[in-house]
């Protein structure tokens, strides 16, 4: 299921400074994960920083990482942080964040709340940025325990032990809240289910609910 997007308030204070003091943080963390490494940075405790996930689409050159602080606490946080490539350097560009909603029980494929930003490449020309701009986009997915890996679009992202991942993409300006179809395979290449561009529920989800009724 696909719970939308989340809107970046800046209310939490460790997320607000992200966009200041963390950019170096955050490149260690795709270099990471474009070494088929462990997201999570070896100097920084669980208990209250964890890199859920991230993920990079080297040809598009945008970048998501999702991150949780103080995981095990009640009032626990997430963030989706969004990252463009520019003149060579990976760059903090936003993101959304807000209190953890963890489904229960996901059988196939959910789609949590994420974040968009518009890309930064037209900046200074505000007229060319609202009619040729790209959105950056990233949400959590979480999966079931028989997905053995994602397809967003045409890009493979594989389910780790604890079977959530963060995935990226881009979208033109004037359909910004359309996503690539996401497909949840087994781990013998079978399709499970899949959600749509504008979907609200996958197919999986919506079988199921017509059983019931």
């Amino acid at each position: 299921m696909d719970k939308g997007f989340a809107a970046d308030r800046g209310g939490d204070r460790a997320v607000a400074g992200m966009s200041i003091g963390c950019e170096a943080f955050l490149r260690g963390v795709l270099r990471r994960a474009q070494a088929g490494d462990g997201p999570q940075p070896w100097w920084a405790p669980r208990r209250v920083l964890t890199v859920v996930s991230a993920d990079v689409d080297a040809s598009a050159g945008v970048a998501a990482a999702w991150i949780m602080w103080r995981a095990k606490s009640s009032r626990r946080r997430e963030h989706i942080a969004l990252l463009e490539l520019r003149e060579g350097r990976w760059r903090y560009v936003g993101g959304g964040s807000g209190p953890v909603d963890e489904p229960v029980g996901v059988e196939v494929l959910d789609v949590g709340a994420g974040a968009k930003v518009l890309r930064r490449a037209h900046d200074a020309d505000l007229a060319r940025a609202l009619t040729e701009g790209v959105w950056i986009a990233g949400a959590p997915l979480r999966l079931g325990p028989d997905v053995g890996h994602v397809l967003v679009g045409a890009r493979r992202i594989e389910s780790p032990d604890h079977r959530g991942v963060v995935a990226v993409w881009v979208c033109p300006y004037h359909h910004r809240d359309a996503r690539p179809v996401i497909t949840a395979l087994g781990r013998d290449g079978v399709e499970l289910s899949r959600i749509g561009p504008y979907e609200a529920l996958d197919t999986h989800t919506r079988a199921r609910l017509r059983e019931r009724w």
